[in-house]
C-alpha cells in the first residue's frame, strides 16, 4: 500500500497563513529597535490599539464590499455624516445619547449602505463608480448640514462612556472594535448568509445557480459596511467631543489597506475578519512609529502606498492557490 507523500510547505502556504501577523511583528520589531524607550511601553501600545479602532471599524465594513470583488469608497464620508447627524441630535435637539447613537448607527449608517447596495444592483455599474459618487455627495451633505463648522456641546456622559475607559483601564473604542469584529466573525463563519457572501464573491454566476440571491446579498454587504462606518463615526465624535466636517477624510484608503494587508483578495471571495483587525493594527503601528521617529506625514502616505501595492502584488502571485 502506497503512503501519501507529505505536501511541501511553500512560501505560498506561509503567505496565506501568516503574512499579516508577520508584517505586524516586523513593524513592531523595527520601531521597537528605533525607539525602544518610548514605542514599546504599555501606554503607547494601548494608544496604538485605541487609535487603530476607527481604522479597524472602517476596515471591517470595507471587508464585505471587497469580499464581493467590489469596493466602498464612501466609508469615510459615511463616518463623517453619521457622526455629524448624531452630534446634532445630542447637542442641538437634546436627544438622549443612547437613542441618538442607535439612530446614528442603525438608521443613518444602514440607510447609506442600503442606498449604495441598491444603486450597485439597480444600475449594474461597478461599485467603484457608485461609491465614488456617494462619497462626494455624503461629504457635501456634511458641509451643508454643519455649515462647515464643528458640532460641539456633546453631553459629557456620551464622551465619557464611548470615548472613555472601562474600569479606567481599557479604552471603550477598543472594546467597540473588538466586539464588532467578534460579531462579524460569527456572522461570516456560522451563519448561512455570511457564508453565502464568500460564495458570491468567489463566483457570482455559480452562486446564482446555487440559489443565492445576488442582489439581496450585495445590498446586505453594503449595509454592513455602512453600519460599521457609522460605528466609527460614533467613536470618532466621542474621542474628539465634537463632530468635525472634515472627519475621516482619506480614511477610506486606510480601510482598504487594512483589508488587503489583512489578507483579503481584491478579486473577491477570500478573507477573514480577525486578519482585518490585524491589518488595522499594522496601519496604526506604522503611523505611530513613523511619528515617533520624526518622519513627515508625507512620507507616511508614501509608506502606506508602497505597502498596499506590495500586498496586492503578493496576493496576485502567491494567493492564486487559494482560488484553485
Amino acid at each position: 500500500m502506497k503512503t501519501l507523500e507529505k505536501k511541501k510547505f511553500t512560501f505560498t502556504d506561509y503567505w496565506d497563513r501568516y503574512s499579516t501577523i508577520t508584517i505586524l511583528a516586523i513593524m513592531i520589531i523595527v520601531f521597537g529597535i528605533l525607539r525602544p524607550e518610548s514605542f514599546l511601553t504599555s501606554s503607547n501600545l494601548i494608544k496604538i490599539v485605541e487609535q487603530s479602532s476607527i481604522t479597524i471599524l472602517l476596515g471591517l465594513g470595507e471587508f464585505f464590499a471587497i469580499l464581493l470583488g467590489g469596493i466602498d469608497l464612501s466609508v469615510s464620508s459615511t463616518m463623517a455624516l453619521s457622526g455629524a447627524l448624531t452630534a446634532q441630535l445630542m447637542a442641538n435637539a437634546g436627544m438622549n445619547p443612547l437613542l441618538a447613537v442607535l439612530i446614528g448607527v442603525v438608521v443613518f449608517g444602514a440607510i447609506i449602505g442600503l442606498l449604495n447596495g441598491f444603486l450597485v444592483t439597480a444600475t449594474g455599474l461597478p461599485p467603484f463608480i457608485i461609491t465614488l459618487g456617494t462619497q462626494a455627495i455624503l461629504r457635501s451633505l456634511v458641509y451643508i448640514i454643519t455649515d462647515a463648522r464643528a458640532v460641539s456641546g456633546l453631553p459629557a456622559s456620551f464622551s465619557k462612556v464611548v470615548g472613555g475607559k472601562l474600569f479606567d483601564v481599557i479604552p471603550v473604542p477598543i472594546l467597540v472594535a473588538l466586539v464588532t469584529a467578534a460579531i462579524l466573525t460569527i456572522f461570516t463563519s456560522k451563519l448561512q448568509c455570511g457564508r453565502n457572501l464568500y460564495a458570491l464573491g468567489g463566483n457570482a454566476q455559480s452562486a446564482w445557480y446555487a440559489g443565492i440571491t445576488v442582489k439581496k446579498h450585495t445590498i446586505l454587504a453594503f449595509c454592513i459596511s455602512g453600519v460599521c462606518a457609522a460605528l466609527a463615526g460614533m467613536v470618532n465624535i466621542a474621542r474628539l467631543a465634537a463632530a468635525e466636517p472634515n472627519a475621516g477624510t482619506g480614511y477610506e484608503t486606510y480601510a482598504i489597506e487594512a483589508v488587503i494587508i489583512g489578507g483579503a483578495s481584491f478579486f473577491g471571495g477570500i478573507g477573514k475578519i480577525p486578519k482585518v483587525v490585524i491589518g488595522g493594527l499594522i496601519i496604526g503601528v506604522i503611523n505611530n512609529g513613523l511619528n515617533m521617529v520624526g518622519v513627515s506625514s508625507y512620507y507616511q502616505q508614501l509608506a502606506m502606498g508602497c505597502l498596499l501595492i506590495l500586498a496586492v502584488t503578493l496576493d496576485r502571485f502567491f494567493g492564486a492557490s487559494r482560488k484553485n
